[in-house]
């Protein structure tokens, strides 16, 4: 296959982002090579505001036909959250044909060597990134997510993580030497001498299930890290989020065939409505690798049956914050409305319990009983929310109906401290958008603790009344340990509380925020410093991203001779 890019053009224009990746992630300072700001793109070859959304509408109706061997129907039926119907139809594929077809370009792959490869993965990120306008609305309208929301979180946010999977591939992948000369020495007689060569390869076809959220958020990390270390990849959306991984696979087979590999190492595996082909592809013996973000149920299927792959999953967990006292008590509720409302609590890191002394806590502004911190918060949301506009492109839309149903169900699980109500976008009149609901709970009774101790995924959070800080950290261990959590947050001025609650913490795994009253919040982590998920308790078995996500999707194997 002839190459339109050579291994040295592609060096000499990414190696230097390699270099600064490595650095981010052995500081884990700040840094980002991909634009947060719609107004930073339009040049050099980039769609801005005006082009990208010409893209995206050009997309709608039309057939993606991206080369695949193997189709054998066109798939689609993807309606968008805010009451588009999007008509993309995309390839539905013959296992029988793709997979082989898959494993065809797998040596010359393996043999370009990490350097190669992991250059040839930020050429397509370059060239995905040059299409954040389009990506954005095509992540928009999949996920339900606000503009600006889907434009960071499914643009650059989402290329950072994928470029922070390449990074740490490499690291581990050059760990070992290509060769070693071994040499030992046998006293008087002749020293033994070998010559050692040192190769990583790959496992073989890695399976990236995506999920319905944040398609590219969440899928660019496993797709990324399982290319880079050598493997193929075949990309299998949700089937209400086709489209950013689709266009993301377009992508990438035609970088790996302008860069002289078969494009067929990333391929796409859209499906039938109903058809539920997640379960078949992560049985095929071809695959190695799984990548999985969404449902407990479905994540613990593919932990205890696809025994033939190494399986990566992000799951879900009941995320908590324990709230004993403050310095800043206007700034701790803005900083919680915020992180309740984003993306209508849409996201696996958003706070569900709150864990509130009955008997109150200390702030900057005097005592503040159970009832009043409730209260407050609920005032701080409804604040957040009051203008229409704000609240629209704060929440976005409800992503499916069974987030609906949850949110209307939890109001008859206590009393309601801040009820859910109905706003209307006037831009999109068939998008459904609430605000959240804040119920109140009592730790003490056991009715209430199947409600608290149960992901309610969606805009519904608990305050939940505790009797003490100590109550308060043996219940965020119990529910770390038997349920997972994502994120796990503290407010707390008492430094024995905030050394309690980070044992806690420390202990079962749970990724920690301390005191957050300004513009970061907990359910938001920045790639090439912040970890997402831990792989160590029951709400993933993989964190974005370390070595471990990256190390055991390859193998070193050693070829010996007598020097």
């Amino acid at each position: 296959m002839t190459a339109a890019l050579s291994a040295h053009e592609l060096i000499a224009r990414h190696r230097s982002t390699l270099d600064q990746a490595l650095e981010a992630i052995r500081t884990r300072a700040y840094w980002s090579p991909h634009p947060e700001h719609p107004k930073a793109y339009g040049e050099n070859g980039s769609l801005d505001m005006a082009a990208g959304k010409a893209a995206f509408d050009a997309l709608l109706g039309s057939r993606l036909d991206l080369g695949q061997p193997g189709t054998d129907d066109w798939v689609g039926g993807e309606t968008s959250p805010y009451g588009i119907d999007l008509g993309v139809t995309y390839p539905h594929a013959d296992l029988d044909v793709l997979l082989p077809a898959m494993k065809a370009g797998q040596r010359a792959w393996r043999d370009a060597g990490a350097e190669q490869r992991a250059v040839v993965c930020l050429e397509i990120l370059k060239r995905i990134s040059d299409r954040t306008h389009e990506f954005a609305h095509a992540v928009m309208h999949t996920s339900g997510q606000a503009f600006m929301m889907a434009f960071q979180a499914g643009g650059p946010h989402a290329q950072d993580r994928g470029l922070e999977a390449v990074a740490y591939a490499y690291v581990e992948q050059v760990r070992t030497p290509d060769n070693a000369e071994w040499t030992k020495p046998q006293g008087k007689r002749d020293p033994l001498a070998m010559n050692k060569q040192f190769t990583p390869v790959p496992r073989g076809i890695a399976l990236m299930i995506g999920c319905n959220t944040f398609p590219t958020w969440n899928g660019y990390p496993g797709l990324f890290a399982s290319l880079a270390t050598g493997n193929a990849v075949l990309v299998k959306p949700h089937p209400r989020a086709v489209l950013p991984l689709a266009l993301t696979v377009q992508v990438a087979r035609e970088v790996l065939a302008e860069a002289g590999f078969d494009p067929n190492l990333v391929a796409l595996a859209a499906e039938r409505p109903g058809e539920g082909i997640a379960k078949t592809l992560a049985l095929r013996p071809e695959i190695r690798i799984i990548d999985y973000t969404g449902s407990t149920e479905f994540g613990d299927w593919l932990e205890a049956n696809a025994r033939q792959a190494q399986v990566y999953t992000e799951k879900a967990g009941v995320n908590t914050v324990v709230v004993h006292s403050t310095s800043d008590y206007k700034g701790m509720l803005s900083n919680l409305a915020f992180s309740l409302s984003l993306y209508s609590g849409q996201m696996c890191t958003t706070p569900q319990n709150l864990l509130v002394p009955r008997e109150g806590i200390s702030t900057d502004q005097g005592p503040k009983s159970y009832d009043e911190v409730v209260a407050d918060l609920a005032k701080a949301v409804d604040g957040l929310l009051g203008d229409d506009a704000r609240a629209n492109a704060l929440l976005g839309a409800i992503v499916n109906p069974d987030v609906k149903a949850r949110l209307e169900a939890a109001s008859g699980l206590g009393e309601v401290a801040l009820a859910s109500r109905e706003i209307t976008n006037p831009d999109f009149p068939g998008a459904v958008v609430r605000t959240p609901v804040i119920v109140k709970l009592d730790g003490a009774k056991p009715d209430d603790e199947a409600a608290y101790m149960s992901e309610c995924f969606g805009p519904v959070s608990f305050a939940v009344a505790v009797d003490s800080a100590e109550d308060a950290a043996e219940l965020l261990r119990r529910t770390v340990r038997e349920k997972g959590a994502m994120t796990v947050g503290a407010y707390t001025t008492d430094p024995e509380v905030e050394q309690a609650v980070q044992e806690v913490c420390l202990e079962e795994a749970a990724q920690l925020s301390l005191n957050l009253t300004g513009g970061v919040y907990v359910n938001q982590t920045a790639a090439f410093s912040d970890f997402h998920g831990s792989g160590g308790n029951p709400a993933a078995s993989a964190a974005l991203c370390d070595g471990a996500f990256v190390a055991n999707r390859f193998r070193v194997v050693e070829v010996r001779r007598d020097a």
